[in-house]
């Protein structure tokens, strides 16, 4: 194989994994694979099992190209405890300066490296680096920008803060010592125009490359011709992690007494039994609980539409697309990246109060013409923007843009268009 060496170093990898950005790495790993290239990812097992992940699932088959490295210290929690305290691979240093020298990678790309080696991570190597943001990270210690666990953060209290999360502080941030060893990545990649400005309000003084997630381009996708649907009335739908933060509390008002439309919750978390106690005697409520990826496609395509009601900073909104690439419009709130993918797409509308949700809530259900335009206009807009076919291009000439800046002759040349596979 004539392809590039790819190396990701991340904290979390599927299945040991609990959000979307270990999913968006899986997918971007293997849309490389798929392009002609091969990849190693190294992730960290202990941080999984030690933030309260479920005991380890058999991992999933990966393509020819696309190896997996997990690392299990021998010490469980310890090993990603001192990583967090010390900011950097306390015990597996010397295993992953061994991977990386053995590996021979002509790029290295650093995703979520908060507990598998914090910043001292980023000297490590010799190849091209990028890093890639899946959260704010660089520029928050609880990395979601939601400050004292009630609010969205406009100023920086991070000592205050991280006690509230219930987190040593990390003394090391107050020391420069972050600074110091972003000076070895090469270029920085922001998941949206949004979380890019808010690294710069947040005194991230780095250029950053903008790169959306994307979703495989017709590898995942079921003929939504034939998708059975999954519950008889009209119904709107959430989908995500049970948290304050995702903002369905605010929505159950709108489903309160009779109506002719239901709201169905996909998804499973800490504020679960909350919402549960909020929700009693809402019959037009349903929690599905966790819902498999295979069995979410007929939930998305049979929707009214999708509503996002985070109330949080996100760095993109995986979800807007799942839903586009089904068809469905959605409605999302008015904050972050959401704005930015709403009005690139035209498949949806966004809200920011109680009554402007209910008013979309209306629209969408009681004009079908109206909600199936929207329902188009996503769609288009996730093939010509967020597929496979379209995002993994856009990374590898950031990477080869990357390569002709440091003058990595070879590595440019193999990325030049007349070489792509």
């Amino acid at each position: 194989m004539n392809g590039v060496r790819f190396c990701f170093l991340t904290t979390f990898y599927p299945p040991c994994n609990f959000g979307g950005d270990g999913i968006g790495i899986q997918r971007l790993a293997r849309g490389l694979v798929r392009a002609g290239h091969r990849v190693t990812v190294i992730h960290d097992a202990d941080a999984y099992t030690a933030l309260g992940g479920a005991p380890a699932q058999d991992a999933p088959l990966e393509p020819p190209g696309l190896d997996v490295i997990p690392l299990r210290s021998g010490v469980g929690a310890l090993s990603p405890l001192l990583t967090h305290q010390f900011g950097r691979p306390v015990l597996n240093g010397r295993r992953i300066r061994q991977l990386l020298r053995e590996g021979g990678y002509d790029v290295i790309n650093f995703h979520n490296v908060s507990l598998i080696g914090g910043p001292g991570i980023l000297k490590y190597g010799e190849a091209l680096k990028l890093y890639m943001a899946h959260e704010h990270w660089l520029v928050c210690p609880t990395h979601v920008l939601w400050r004292h666990a009630r609010e969205l953060c406009t100023g920086r209290q991070c000592g205050r803060c991280q006690l509230a999360y219930r987190r040593p502080p990390q003394l090391w941030r107050w020391t420069g010592y972050l600074e110091r060893q972003l000076a070895h990545v090469h270029a920085f990649i922001a998941m949206s125009a949004f979380s890019r400005e808010k690294h710069r309000e947040f005194g991230f003084s780095r250029e950053m490359e903008v790169l959306p997630y994307f979703l495989p381009d017709g590898v995942e996708e079921a003929p939504t011709d034939r998708l059975p649907r999954p519950h008889v009335r009209p119904y709107f739908l959430f989908v995500g992690r049970l948290e304050r933060i995702k903002g369905v509390q605010d929505v159950l008002p709108a489903f309160g007494g009779d109506g002719e439309t239901d709201f169905l919750i996909a998804g499973d978390g800490e504020y679960r039994e909350e919402l549960q106690v909020r929700a009693a005697g809402m019959a037009r409520v349903r929690f599905l609980g966790r819902v498999a990826s295979d069995d979410l496609a007929r939930f998305y395509r049979h929707a009214v539409a999708l509503i996002v009601p985070s109330v949080c900073f996100e760095t993109f909104g995986i979800i807007l697309i799942e839903a586009f690439r089904q068809s469905t419009p959605v409605i999302a709130r008015r904050l972050g990246p959401f704005p930015e993918i709403v009005t690139a797409s035209g498949g949806g509308e966004l809200f920011d109060s109680p009554g402007e949700l209910l008013a979309a809530i209306g629209r969408l259900h009681r004009d079908p013409g109206y909600r199936d335009r929207l329902a188009s206009a996503g769609h288009e807009a996730f093939q010509s923007r967020w597929s496979d076919r379209v995002v993994v291009p856009q990374y590898l000439d950031i990477v080869r843009r990357t390569a002709e800046r440091q003058g990595r002759e070879r590595l440019a040349a193999l990325l030049s268009p007349r070489r792509e596979i």
